[in-house]
């Protein structure tokens, strides 16, 4: 009983500590890496809290053709299915925004509409490491599930992206959840039980698949329960085909809406094999190499993937968790491009590599037995490979880790941005030139261009009338500055009225 209360308490302990360390800049501004996929999500949000949630026509401050080669002048933005952002909107509305209309100003309290987005993904990547130990405890060991866990909440990679304003960790947790209940509606024999656990996995999987497709990957792992429970039959089992066809008809339904907008849905052929990279060298090298062995694992980490790939062989429910390696390789391989491109792609296996890394954990302490001192450096060496990604090792030294994606680049945008904000009329239309980056357009808080996509004069002719520039130069200020009257000016910004 004694043991029980302490194994308790120790898990208790490491999710309260996985919950701590991604409050680490928890108040910091949407400007840290892939700050322009955080904006472009949080300013769905951002309008639903200003003009009511509205699902069926999500919006963002990107009139421009970028996105989808189409000019957007509602800034529709069709992508995930806008689960995530009601929630965030909807958060904010009932515990922030009354609080912030009830002071005066500078007396605001409540959580901001980012700190809310960031803390619905840190409680669903907790959620996700919940799902990770349950499973992997009942198909391998307790040990190998506490170390599982433990990946999951404390590599330097899912502590990043584990408080990001992304619906990938929720997509990641939904999945989870319903090849959790999945698993538990084969087995359950009881009558409303079953029943139960069969709708839970439905409606959490119809989820994952809404937040994003890309987590019909992994189902996998069900056609191996599937297959496990029924054998050869389950091809025609009709309960199975009910489930998948509820999980899938919300997303279908979805899909076949947003495509009557196609302005509004960015290009994402290009994410399959755009480049041509799928199993060339480059794409093992960034994949295998420059993220899962850099990045994720901190090069030390490596040791118990591979420990734990070498432990299924003996493992009598070994099918479980190759099926768990089978979908995240089929998904690296097929959306090759977008995985190669975007780190935050890989948000989607941290699940699997942390299994595995916590069977490989599992069977060194199984193998070290009473060698207190061999288990105790197998502890060293994970926290020795968090270090190394956490911190990254380059040819000049520490540099080029995880750390640096916390580190806001380019303060003078933010400070253009708030300033514009403040300043400018609501229902302004800009030129935020920003590299392409919407970023700049989500802090300034009004539609427009992220780009000078076409001549500034047709740009106006379209509704544009205020350019504002992030980190002016001088010749900005002798060119644009001479042309169009100034409104505001300091070294991190010029405001200019267009029209």
């Amino acid at each position: 009983m004694v043991m029980h209360r302490l194994k308790i308490a120790g898990l208790i302990g490491i999710f309260f500590v996985g919950f701590l360390v991604r409050l680490y800049r928890f108040d910091g501004p949407v400007a840290d890496w892939h700050s322009w996929r955080q904006s472009d999500t949080s300013a769905v949000s951002k309008i639903f809290v200003r003009d009511g949630i509205n699902i069926l026509y999500p919006k963002y401050y990107d009139i421009s053709n970028v996105q989808s080669g189409i000019d957007n002048p509602e800034g529709f933005r069709f992508v995930e299915f806008p689960i995530y952002n009601t929630v965030q909107a909807g958060l904010f509305n009932i515990f922030s925004e009354n609080r912030c209309q009830a002071n005066p100003p500078g007396g605001c309290t409540g959580l901001s509409l980012e700190e809310w987005g960031r803390l619905i993904s840190i409680f669903a990547t907790l959620a996700s490491a919940f799902f990770i130990f349950l499973l992997t405890k009942k198909y391998s060991n307790e040990i190998s599930a506490f170390f599982a866990a433990c990946f999951m909440l404390f590599l330097p990679f899912s502590i990043y992206f584990g408080r990001t304003i992304l619906p990938d960790p929720s997509m990641v947790a939904s999945i989870l959840a319903g090849i959790y209940f999945f698993d538990k509606w084969i087995e359950e024999k009881s009558k409303i039980k079953n029943q139960k656990y069969f709708i839970l996995s439905i409606v959490f999987t119809a989820l994952a698949f809404l937040l994003k497709p890309y987590a019909l990957f992994f189902a996998i792992p069900m056609v191996y329960l599937a297959h496990k429970k029924f054998g050869a039959k389950f091809i025609v089992n009709w309960q199975l085909w009910l489930f998948a066809i509820i999980s899938l008809v919300p997303l279908i339904l979805w899909r076949n809406w947003i495509f009557q907008y196609p302005q509004g849905v960015p290009a994402s052929n290009w994410l399959f094999n755009g480049n041509g990279i799928r199993f060339r060298p480059a794409f093992f090298r960034w994949i295998f190499y420059e993220r899962i062995t850099r990045l994720i694992l901190g090069y030390l980490g490596v040791i118990f993937l591979a420990a734990g790939v070498y432990g299924l062989k003996g493992m009598k429910n070994w099918g479980f968790f190759v099926s768990f390696i089978a979908s995240s390789l089929l998904y690296l391989i097929v959306i090759a491009t977008g995985n190669v491109q975007h780190d935050y792609y890989q948000i989607l296996i941290i699940p699997t590599i942390s299994i595995i890394c916590g069977i490989g954990a599992g069977l060194l302490f199984e193998k070290f037995g009473k060698n207190n001192l061999a288990k105790t450096f197998t502890v060293f060496l994970i926290f020795l490979s968090f270090f190394i990604a956490w911190f990254g090792i380059s040819k000049k030294g520490l540099g080029g880790g995880v750390r640096d994606f916390f580190n806001i680049n380019d303060r003078g945008m933010v400070a253009a941005g708030k300033k514009a904000d403040e300043i400018l009329p609501k229902d302004a239309v800009v030129i935020a030139p920003y590299d392409g980056s919407t970023s700049f357009l989500y802090h300034i808080g009004r539609p427009g261009w992220p780009v000078f996509e076409k001549p500034i004069e047709d740009l106006i002719k379209m509704g544009a009338n205020y350019l504002v520039i992030a980190n002016p130069t001088q010749s900005d200020f002798k060119g644009f500055g001479t042309m169009y009257p100034v409104v505001a000016s300091s070294e991190a910004y010029l405001i200019l009225k267009l029209k």
